[in-house]
């Protein structure tokens, strides 16, 4: 018997408080097993997942689960706030981001911590009772969940680590922590959304493990290659509509790629076919334009009823001929056109990063690693790599200017920059601003440029539209990284330095090719954090630092 999927969603549509659609009429399931959920950046995967889950109640239609939904939110650390099933923001607004104060919290289990210490001190209100529910043995679980964790970098965590702030962890490592939650709390449905971002190779490999063995029905969405071949089904979100292929994602690209070259092959066609139709519709027109001087010519030397009769005759018969040319070149025309919409011709964001004209000599920054200096100089490239929680973002924090976000666990690591005129994309793409608009946020980089020019050279990142009105808070990962982007490209004056954390996050893989040609050929300074070997080698990266 056919198994019933466990989340389905019916001609769902949703439209954002300013009129914005984000889904239109959208009808798709998800089985038990692994599906991947893919799309472009701002094809409204992020704003299916928030449907399933109860952050977003649907503008119309019906989204209905067999069971409770758990979510790991793109934004980990700036997640926002988990809904029962059901609800919805109050009217008008999306759902405030919240912040998850502690590792209890990232687990998802710091009100059940904090009501059975409260009850266990004394405060045995009928309140406490119910937060704490049937869960009485809840930090001795939420510490094997950490302990059970391979953070790397000596970083082991238990349960005295709960009251931990969250912010004290890095990118990675919040990850595993919140996945780690959701396999304690063991919902039968679960989305994971960009899960791999930040994570290490070492990490990587225990994430993938663990996708393996999933029990129930697992949803990931995700642009991350080596995790989509882990998966059974894939569905891609494309113009507002959901197509679903069974098997792994480089099956799904092969099977793309035979059904492109088809339906090339038929534009082609098409389009012969179309123009052979509007030379025959030309010539006709000229053989209709020869018979009628022809018959003009005769008609001076035939009787006025005879030469009215033959004009009449050739009337219709031009008539019939027109009529008959228009109607199939028409046809041809619109098969053209139907052929022409089945062909992918995607956007692609145009990426052009200024030239600071730095010299070769000129230094740009110094980083001490151990005691050890390196000298970033002229137009250099430098990689940081290491292990999740070893200090790297720390350490690009300190490079820029910034302080007391987090702790660094090396001794003798010291940054400092030596130009002013440094750009920053942090992991976390927390530089921008979530309660005002994209075109206020990217205005405070390049105040002196008017909003009509803002707008031209934000459409040059797929940022159109109403879209330049929205507050930045309701956009996709993706939407947000180009916007941050713009503000980097569009500073003035330029940056002389570059300091980007785990730049491929959020990005689809088109707009990653664009930004390794926008990096290679930019003539400044950059110092890049990336656990992906493959996007350093593209960027051809001069210097590494390696923290451990």
């Amino acid at each position: 018997m056919p198994v019933s999927p466990s989340v389905v969603l019916h001609d769902v549509s949703l439209t954002w408080p300013d009129g914005t659609v984000a889904l239109d009429h959208l009808s798709t399931a998800f089985g038990r097993g692994r599906t991947g959920l893919v799309g472009r950046n701002g094809a409204g995967k992020s704003t299916l997942v928030r449907l399933v889950t109860g952050e977003l109640a649907p503008t119309t239609g019906t989204v209905t689960t067999t069971g409770p939904v758990d979510h790991l939110p793109q934004r980990v650390h700036g997640a926002a706030p988990r809904l029962p099933s059901g609800t919805c923001p109050p009217a008008g607004r999306e759902a405030r981001p919240t912040t998850p104060d502690t590792v209890a919290d990232l687990l998802g289990v710091g009100p059940q911590v904090r009501a059975l210490r409260a009850v266990l001190g004394g405060d045995a209100t009928p309140a406490q009772f119910e937060a704490v529910g049937d869960d009485w043995d809840v930090e001795e679980r939420a510490g094997a969940a950490l302990a059970s964790l391979d953070l790397g970098a000596g970083a082991a965590l238990g349960s005295d680590d709960l009251d931990r702030p969250a912010h004290t962890l890095s990118g990675g490592q919040s990850v595993l922590v919140a996945v780690a939650g959701i396999r304690l709390r063991g919902r039968p449905i679960a989305f994971l959304d960009e899960p791999t971002d930040n994570l290490d190779r070492r990490a990587r490999a225990a994430l993938l493990d663990l996708v393996d063995s999933w029990r129930g029905t697992l949803v990931v969405v995700s642009h991350d290659r080596e995790l989509l071949e882990h998966v059974d089904e894939v569905v891609e979100l494309r113009d507002g509509s959901a197509t679903v292929f069974g098997g792994t994602y480089s099956a799904f690209e092969e099977h793309l790629a035979v059904q492109q070259a088809a339906v090339a092959r038929e534009v082609r066609v098409a389009e012969q076919r179309h123009r052979a139709e509007k030379r025959q519709r030309v010539e006709a027109e000229t053989t209709i334009a020869r018979r009628a001087r022809a018959g003009a010519a005769a008609a001076s030397s035939m009787p006025k009823i005879l030469a009215n009769e033959r004009r009449k005759q050739a009337e219709a018969t031009a008539g019939r001929l027109r009529s008959g040319s228009a109607s199939s070149e028409a046809a041809a025309l619109a098969a053209a056109r139907e052929a022409g919409r089945r062909l992918r011709t995607d956007d692609e964001i145009s990426l052009d990063l200024p030239d600071p004209g730095v010299p070769a000599t000129r230094r740009i920054a110094t980083i001490v690693v151990r005691g050890r200096a390196t000298v970033v100089q002229g137009p250099e490239r430098v990689a940081v790599v290491g292990d999740n929680g070893v200090g790297k973002s720390t350490l690009l924090d300190q490079l820029v200017g910034l302080s007391g976000a987090r702790t660094h666990p090396l001794p003798d690591t010291t940054a400092r920059a030596h130009t002013g005129h440094v750009g920053y994309l942090p992991q976390r793409k927390d530089t921008l601003d979530d309660d005002v608009s994209v075109l206020e946020n990217v205005r405070r980089a390049a105040p002196a440029v008017a909003p009509a020019g803002l707008r031209n050279r934000l459409a040059r990142f797929l940022v159109r539209g109403d879209t330049v009105e929205r507050p930045v808070g309701t956009l996709s990962g993706g939407e947000r990284f180009r916007v941050a982007l713009a503000g980097l490209v569009l500073a003035d004056p330029p940056p002389q330095l570059l300091v980007l954390d785990e730049p491929m996050n959020d990005l689809d893989l088109t707009s990653v090719d664009q930004l390794v040609a926008a990096l290679r050929a930019y003539r400044g300074a950059l110092v890049v954090v990336s656990h992906d070997e493959g996007f350093l080698e593209r960027v051809g990266i001069d210097v590494r630092i390696e923290l451990a």
